[in-house]
């Protein structure tokens, strides 16, 4: 599936990628290849980018935001991020 993670600045990451893990408002939460059509608030926390199924992955520390779920694309709409 897509991955695109944007703040207000610039495209933080674009890719393909197995899975993403994020700090929603209620609970951290995983979205995995051919999820359902969904949109979630995030809050503050760690973000988990699951690039393969071999558990190879990077982080991102983010900010509160947005995220969509649409025609097996994650777009994440926040307002600042930084690399673990």
């Amino acid at each position: 599936m897509q991955l695109e993670i944007l703040t207000p600045e610039k495209k933080v990451y674009s890719g393909d990628v197995y899975g993403v893990q994020m700090p929603g408002i209620s609970g951290s939460f995983e979205i995995l290849d051919k999820h359902a059509p969904m949109i979630a608030a995030l809050q503050e926390g760690k973000l988990k980018i699951l690039k393969d199924r071999n558990n190879s992955s990077s982080y991102f520390q983010i900010q509160s935001g947005f995220v969509e779920v649409l025609n097996n694309k994650v777009t994440v709409l926040i307002e600042g991020a930084r690399s673990l």
